[in-house]
């Protein structure tokens, strides 16, 4: 099994350290994709279905020693890293255990939905499915008791450490697609996965390279899953092409997914994580009266934050007034923006989605684009500060 892998030498060099909508090719994207997942690559594999690795009773006996669970874990890393960049864990989540969840997590959606709440996707319209943002924090609140019994998973800390490693942060969404429920187009996750293209090639191509290492996306499956109820589409090998966050937004590759992808069935309990450059998305939920629900994992390595806490609100609404006068005096915009980046927030998450959703694209407003606009539109200190207070607030848990 190779122990090395180098993404860029699997598709076209990116320009002088960036990715531009040009570096994408098909052509390239299919030398990457149409490969064949091999069993053999993989001893601790129960099996391989549609290029997608099974994992179950194999793996048992050996998490309980150390030397053996760190070998089964550079396994699935590699499977992530440079295999199909999917793995799928059979009767990963107690049965029981689930039952038990999903009667809560419909609780919070019934309460979500006798307040009036809708919740907003990324990917798919509104009303097609029942979305809970924040589900971990909400669960735990709920019922503690079942927040233990499920998150209580080794399978889940086997997975979340070899990808991440230790001090990982578990958050969770619940969707349920609804009969009739659409298709998602398919795409790449968080972080440069949020983004529009133009916005993901800002970034060097090293970025587009380190960022899947930062996140781990998982599904456990709350309900039996067949074909017909529309689970998640996957094109595996896809999270190796160099600039992929770029061509997911292309026509032709969408193109190219929607005649390649494939669907696994799942039994209520199973999990499937992958790499979130993986090309994918929900499916069609065909069937007239099956709500297919799952329970969205995404685990977060614990680089992902800062050593200092900054009050980044104050600090901007300090700045404001002396911004607003060196723009009215007529300093350029790059010199603004550059104080901008210096100090404000710049990035949209993590947010409370339920109160900040992301609307008119893929994620909220930051206080850094608010900060601007506020300046280019001339706003007053005191409307600022209103505006940016609130802001706040809509980011914080509200659980």
């Amino acid at each position: 099994m190779s122990t090395h892998f180098d993404t860029r030498s699997m598709t076209m060099k990116p320009s002088e350290g960036w990715y531009f909508p040009e570096s994408c090719s098909v052509a390239d994207f299919r030398q990457v994709v149409e490969t064949s997942t091999d069993l053999a690559d993989y001893p601790w594999a129960d099996d391989v279905t549609q290029n997608v690795l099974i994992y179950g009773q194999r793996i048992s006996p050996g998490l309980g020693n150390p030397g053996t669970r760190r070998e089964i874990q550079a396994e699935l890393a590699q499977a992530l890293l440079a295999g199909p960049g999917i793995v799928v864990f059979t009767q990963a989540f107690d049965p029981a255990v689930v039952d038990r969840a999903t009667t809560a997590f419909e609780a919070l959606i019934a309460a979500q939905k006798a307040s009036g709440v809708q919740s907003g996707d990324h990917f798919a319209k509104p009303g097609e499915n029942d979305r809970v943002w924040g589900a971990l924090g909400k669960l735990a609140m709920h019922d503690p008791e079942i927040f233990v019994d499920y998150y209580d998973n080794d399978l889940l800390a086997l997975i979340s450490t070899a990808w991440l490693g230790p001090h990982y942060q578990v958050t969770s969404q619940i969707n349920v697609v609804n009969p009739g429920g659409r298709a998602q187009v398919a795409h790449r996750d968080y972080h440069l996965g949020f983004m529009s293209a133009e916005q993901a090639a800002q970034f060097p191509d090293h970025v587009h390279q380190l960022t899947p290492a930062l996140t781990l996306q998982g599904a456990v499956a709350h309900s039996d899953m067949p074909v017909e109820t529309g689970p998640t589409m996957y094109l595996p090998h896809s999270q190796k092409y160099g600039p992929g966050y770029l061509a997911f937004h292309q026509p032709d590759f969408t193109a190219y997914f929607e005649s390649h992808f494939v669907q696994l069935p799942l039994a209520k309990g199973d999990a499937a994580f992958f790499n979130p450059a993986l090309f994918h998305g929900a499916g069609t939920n065909r069937t007239a009266n099956v709500r297919r629900m799952a329970n969205l994992l995404q685990v977060s390595s614990a680089f992902g934050r800062a050593m200092e806490t900054v009050d980044r609100t104050a600090v901007a609404c300090g700045l404001y007034s002396v911004l607003s006068a060196r723009l009215a005096a007529g300093a350029s915009e790059a010199s603004i923006r550059n104080v901008i980046a210096a100090s404000a927030e710049g990035y949209a998450f993590p947010t409370n989605l339920d109160r900040d959703p992301p609307i008119g694209g893929l994620a909220p407003q930051t206080p850094a684009q608010l900060l601007w606009q506020a300046l280019n539109e001339g706003w007053p200190q005191a409307a600022f500060d209103r505006e940016l207070t609130e802001y706040a607030y809509r980011r914080e848990s509200g659980i």
